[in-house]
């Protein structure tokens, strides 16, 4: 698949200098950068979630109750 982005000269020099630095084509660049943001943003999704369920109910376990209630100590 082609992809066409436009920017101006001074974005081009300076995106490309970090590929360069970093030894990455653009296309790599470019891909990476945005699998990177959509994790990041997922990532916050997740941890707002899971902060509201604890606001919720704000109960936790130690490490020891933990492998209690899994059934890992004798």
């Amino acid at each position: 698949m082609v992809f066409s982005i436009t920017m101006s000269d001074d974005e081009y020099n300076f995106i490309r200098s970090y590929a360069d630095e970093k030894k990455i084509s653009l296309s790599e660049f470019f891909i990476t950068s945005a699998l990177e943001k959509i994790e990041d943003e997922e990532d916050s999704r997740i941890y707002e979630k899971a902060k509201a369920m604890y606001d919720a109910d704000p109960v936790t376990y130690s490490h020891e109750e933990v492998k209690k209630i899994l059934g890992l100590t004798k």
